[in-house]
């Protein structure tokens, strides 16, 4: 893992803040979420995209009432006969 060379200080409240430098060539914006991740002794940040609700896949997602389903799910279930 490659070092930015940036340290900040966690607040009271125990948050930190991301520089603006970063979330921009991250892609990081107002209001976005963020996932956290432990590995041995250290916190990782990913910026939050949703899976398939059914199998997890991050590929070909579609939106469907407040589900996130997978394009070979999403043929799965239209395969499926009443």
């Amino acid at each position: 893992m490659k070092s930015l060379g940036i340290v900040r200080k966690v607040d009271e409240l125990g948050r930190i803040v991301i520089p603006k430098e970063t979330r921009k060539v991250f892609t990081i914006n107002e209001g976005d979420s963020l996932e956290i991740f432990k590995d041995d002794n250290e916190i990782i940040l990913k910026k939050y995209a949703p899976g398939c609700t059914f199998c997890g896949s991050m590929d070909h997602i579609f939106e469907f009432k407040g589900f996130y389903i997978c394009e070979e799910c999403r043929n799965n279930l239209k395969a499926v006969k009443k």
